[in-house]
């Protein structure tokens, strides 16, 4: 025992020997040494030079730089516009605040984004909120090849009298609002990806107020709205990619019509494939077209038939040009103030942005649309051109200018006509 003992602590001996051994001449080659080389004059071991007091009780050179957790921006603009229309001219002022919260993470990412528009009409001078939008946004990836989304919207908003394609007779438009959540999972297997989402959807429309002061209420359009989807993409190659999108979905309404006097809840079905190309950051575009099935639970009212087209280009040549267009299909309930049991409308849009330098922008858009109601013989097409421009008088100050001219012809309404010009200031962050 003695024996065993002594030979451990022999182990333990040469062990700690070869230990110094190697350590002397690499403390010799520190910094930790100065002077003559006793190290009596070294400055670590002078007194009142260090330690002055335990390193722990000042944690400064602990803490992390400052480092938000979002991204903040915002902006606040005040607008006049004034407009010349079919039915007579008006001028209105405007309050635009928006504020946007931006998280980039490693595997996350969050956005949120608010905006509102406040308008002061010169004629009659009450103050309203036209429009409010908020939006959030985030995504989650859970490994290289797997990512989560959610998001979710929430809109309020009420047209303006006079707006092209609301009717003349209508003092005040309802208020419409909308709100949405939606989820979704997307993975990649090689070539192929695969996305799944599902959302559900709410509609609430106000009542409308006529010119002659009657009061039409509009509970029988509120409805619920059941989405869900699926995506399959293959990468034909480093730049296209060919897709196929099938999706189902349900509105189930508050109220039967009080026009029909039945139930319009109706359930939706759409199919359609297309193409994709990103050609680096210069150029990415999609087109697809499909069919979609609007059949009632009424069998009265029938099934809806239509052919989609949807198509989306963004063309960026160089950091002073953006240029977008757009073509949708919208297959939906019509909505307030509106005949018929289903809106299908084509629109097309283009937008043309243009840096001229660090203190002016210009911009151009136009935009098209066309429209019929199932259920009724009600029809609205229109388009739309516009102009602006925006002034940087310093890192935070812009002056706004732009003009508009919309056209809307209706079987309500007729022709109307408008032209805006709206001049302003922002303010940003």
């Amino acid at each position: 025992m003695r024996l065993r003992r002594r030979q451990t602590i022999g182990r333990a001996g040469v062990t700690a020997l070869c230990a110094l051994c190697l350590a002397v001449p690499a403390l010799a080659g520190s910094d930790l040494s100065t002077g003559d080389g006793s190290q009596s004059d070294n400055d670590r071991l002078l007194p009142g030079v260090y330690p002055q007091e335990p390193v722990l009780t000042d944690n400064t050179w602990l803490r992390e730089p400052y480092d938000p957790f979002f991204d903040v921006d915002w902006s606040v603009a005040l607008r006049g516009t004034y407009t010349k229309q079919t039915d007579g001219e008006r001028f209105d002022t405007r309050l635009v605040p928006s504020v946007s919260l931006e998280h980039i993470g490693s595997r996350s990412a969050v956005n949120f984004d608010a905006t509102a528009e406040i308008i002061r009409p010169n004629d009659t001078g009450t103050i309203d909120i036209s429009a409010l939008r908020l939006g959030l946004q985030t995504g989650y990836a859970l490994d290289s090849e797997t990512r989560l989304s959610a998001g979710g919207n929430l809109s309020v908003t009420r047209a303006t009298p006079g707006t092209p394609g609301l009717a003349s007779d209508i003092a005040e438009a309802s208020q419409t609002i909308s709100g949405d959540v939606d989820v979704g999972i997307a993975r990649s297997f090689g070539k192929f990806n695969v996305a799944v989402t599902g959302g559900v959807g709410r509609n609430i429309y106000g009542p409308t107020t006529l010119v002659d002061g009657t009061v039409r209420q509009n509970y029988d359009s509120n409805y619920t709205s059941l989405d869900a989807g699926l995506r399959v993409g293959f990468q034909a190659t480093p730049i296209l990619e060919v897709f196929g999108q099938a999706a189902l979905g349900r509105d189930i309404f508050d109220h039967t019509s009080s026009v029909l006097n039945v139930s319009t809840d109706a359930n939706d079905a759409t199919l359609r494939a297309g193409v994709t190309g990103r050609w680096n950051d210069t150029l990415e575009a999609t087109a697809s077209a499909g069919l979609g099935l609007r059949r009632f639970d009424e069998a009265s009212l029938g099934e809806v038939v239509t052919q989609l087209y949807d198509a989306n280009l963004v063309f960026t040549p160089d950091s002073t040009w953006r240029m977008v267009a757009g073509l949708t299909t919208t297959v939906a309930p019509p909505g307030a103030d509106n005949a018929g049991t289903t809106r299908v409308e084509y629109g097309a849009n283009a937008q043309v942005a243009y840096t001229v330098n660090s203190w002016l922008a210009l911009r151009a858009l136009a935009d098209w649309r066309s429209a019929r109601f199932e259920g009724s013989n009600a029809t609205e097409t229109g388009y739309g051109l516009g102009a602006g421009a925006d002034y940087r008088l310093n890192k935070h100050t812009a002056i706004n200018a732009d003009y508009g001219f919309d056209h809307s012809d209706s079987t309500a309404d007729g022709a109307q006509d408008a032209h805006r010009v709206t001049l302003g200031v922002t303010v940003s962050r």
